[in-house]
């Protein structure tokens, strides 16, 4: 299995409720639909090809919507959350790895997981590594102590 990650973000939250919110995405729906008047445009544009459900993340892809369902066999309480791809062409995984630190915060890396033939990597690394370091960019944006 492939594995694309972002660089690491510090976000100022504890990593429980990060884990918390992390694994009930309508509460992430609500702050972005609370705050889209301070959303920038690209991040918008982003936004755009993501559905926030209550178990799930549907994401537009090149191979067409993607949903990602709620891992939680292989999601660890305060450290990992874990969202598997249902019915794609190819084993998905989207992984959010938290790690806390002294000081209350918690350091979090987004991590893309697939199962690629050879020929087809090639084809869209690029664009996966940029779908990593985007969403973790992404997470380290939300006021996770606000949801």
């Amino acid at each position: 299995m492939e594995s694309f990650k972002s660089a690491p973000h510090r976000i100022a939250c504890d990593a429980a409720t990060i884990y918390s919110k992390l694994t009930n995405p309508s509460l992430v729906k609500a702050q972005i639909e609370a705050h889209a008047d301070q959303i920038d445009d690209e991040a918008r544009r982003h936004l755009d090809t993501v559905k926030f459900n209550e178990n799930s993340i549907a994401i537009e892809s090149p191979m067409g919507e993607v949903t990602l369902s709620l891992d939680p066999e292989q999601s660890i309480d305060g450290q990992r959350v874990v969202y598997t791809a249902s019915m794609s062409p190819v084993p998905i995984n989207m992984v959010i790895n938290l790690d806390s630190q002294q000081d209350g915060s918690t350091m979090s890396t987004a991590e893309l997981q697939l199962q690629l033939p050879f020929f087809l990597r090639k084809m869209v690394e690029g664009q996966l590594q940029e779908g990593a370091n985007r969403f973790g960019e992404l997470l380290a944006r939300i006021p996770f102590d606000r949801l």
